[in-house]
């Protein structure tokens, strides 16, 4: 049986990145099957004017290029911030694996708040949630832009 290592520094420097670009820090990280990073990434909604352009929603959509597939079964995703509603569905449409997320997000989360989607009937996968992995620092980073912008 292997032994778990958690890839939220990663995603913690994803996010640090996203912040040094002027994103909202959120950073995210798609790990493999064989536990090979696959994508990682941080918010690009300001830089592509897209406000799809998550750090989940990159990685999701880098991580099954690089596969050349359409789901992730197997593929672990680890993110510095509760996923919003629209990114824990494509969580769900992707076949994640497992989620590790960092900060909740009573605001605007989607999985422990909110929509609460993987709580849905009509959810077509859940995948095992872990919760408060490097919250933190991921809450320290959020804060600590938000207070810069005032």
């Amino acid at each position: 049986m292997s032994r778990f290592q958690s890839h939220m520094q990663l995603a913690l420097a994803e996010a640090r990145h996203a912040r040094a670009r002027g994103e909202v820090p959120v950073g995210a990280v798609i790990i493999g099957p064989e536990g090979q990073v696959l994508a990682r990434d941080g918010n690009r909604t300001r830089a592509l004017c897209d406000p799809t352009a998550h750090a989940e929603m990159l990685v999701i959509r880098a991580a099954c290029a690089a596969l050349g597939v359409e789901r992730l079964s197997g593929c672990d995703l680890y993110v510095t911030l509760e996923p919003c509603a629209m990114c824990a569905t494509a969580i769900s449409h992707a076949r994640i694996r497992r989620l590790y997320y960092g900060a909740a997000d009573p605001k605007s989360g989607g999985v422990a708040h909110g929509a609460r989607v993987f709580s849905h009937p009509q959810c077509h996968h859940r995948p095992e949630v872990y919760d408060g992995i490097g919250g933190a620092e991921a809450e320290s980073l959020l804060k600590s832009f938000f207070e810069q912008l005032r």
